[in-house]
């Protein structure tokens, strides 16, 4: 019997919320979740040499995961943010 996939970053419970490479974008989203109390991992994972031309040339990239109950919620928080920094963010699509 095949297993299911699961699409996007998976630690522990936690799914993923979005992912930037902007520090501005992430540091925004971050000040969004704490005010509105929604519990958030931030990871920064390094991008290899090789693979930065995918990404215009960023060295890291900040991903943003939380607890899948809080999911509907935290999307609405981020619909508050600046189109600009809703326009730096890939969001995932739970």
């Amino acid at each position: 019997m095949a297993e299911a996939k699961k699409l996007g970053n998976f630690e522990g419970n936690d799914i993923e919320l979005c992912r930037t490479t902007n520090v501005r974008a992430g540091n925004h989203t971050t000040r969004l979740l704490m005010e509105e109390q929604i519990p958030f991992t931030k990871i920064s994972k390094r991008i290899p040499f090789f693979r930065r031309e995918k990404y215009q040339g960023a060295s890291e990239v900040l991903v943003i995961s939380i607890n899948p109950h809080r999911y509907g919620q935290a999307r609405r928080v981020l619909d508050r943010l600046e189109l600009i920094d809703r326009q730096r963010l890939v969001l995932s699509n739970y």
